[in-house]
């Protein structure tokens, strides 16, 4: 199964979380929430990681709950006996596609180049995770892809700031952005919500104003 456009563009930023303790899964996404955002990804870098987004499928409400850092069978299958909204990859390959539509297990797979892009649509793709970002190219790469494959959107990811994430968003082939801004580590650690959700709400101030 694939992500369209129509389903990313109201995401507008989509924060990318790393969750090291299972008891702050909910607080953070409920802050994050808070702040106006619509969905989050939940890595699968940590031993917590699963135990986390069982918790925020069950708590929270009214928020799409992807997962991050997925580039295996087993994470395919444990995600979806779970029920996420989507999954997010760093790089794809055919195997893990075809894994993902037959478990119906959403997918935004991750590239670098036109290339791979390509290949992509041959296999019914036409949105993708540009990972990461800023140091595969950025803004000028996005807009020259843009060029000869416009039929194609993105959610960059991947060294974007506060600062420089509504310049991407400008550009006609983004739909949405990820960010890892939103949920500052020292914020968690002090289990400060409301930096979340301040933080949050002026990352999505930026994008009606």
């Amino acid at each position: 199964m694939a992500i369209t456009k129509e389903f990313l563009a109201p995401v507008g930023v989509m924060p990318v979380v790393v969750v090291d303790r299972v008891e702050d899964a909910v607080p953070i996404t409920n802050a994050l929430k808070a702040g106006g955002i619509k969905a989050v990804e939940i890595t699968l870098r940590t031993p917590a990681a699963l135990d986390a987004i069982r918790a925020i499928k069950a708590e929270c409400e009214d928020i799409l709950v992807g997962v991050g850092t997925v580039i295996n069978h087993q994470n395919l299958k444990d995600i979806a006996a779970i029920g996420v909204d989507f999954a997010v990859s760093p790089g794809y390959t055919p195997t893990l596609l075809k894994q993902a539509q037959d478990l119906g297990v959403e997918m935004l797979p991750g590239v670098t180049s036109p290339s791979e892009v390509m290949l992509g649509m041959e296999l019914g793709l036409s949105c993708f995770k540009l990972f990461p970002a800023v140091a595969v190219g950025g803004l000028p790469l996005l807009k020259s892809i843009g060029g000869p494959l416009p039929q194609v959107s993105f959610c960059p990811t991947g060294g974007l700031t506060i600062d420089t994430f509504t310049d991407f968003l400008a550009l006609p082939n983004v739909a949405c952005v990820g960010g890892t801004w939103l949920v500052p580590a020292d914020a968690v650690a002090a289990k400060n919500w409301q930096a979340i959700t301040d933080i949050a709400a002026a990352t999505t101030a930026k994008i009606s104003s």
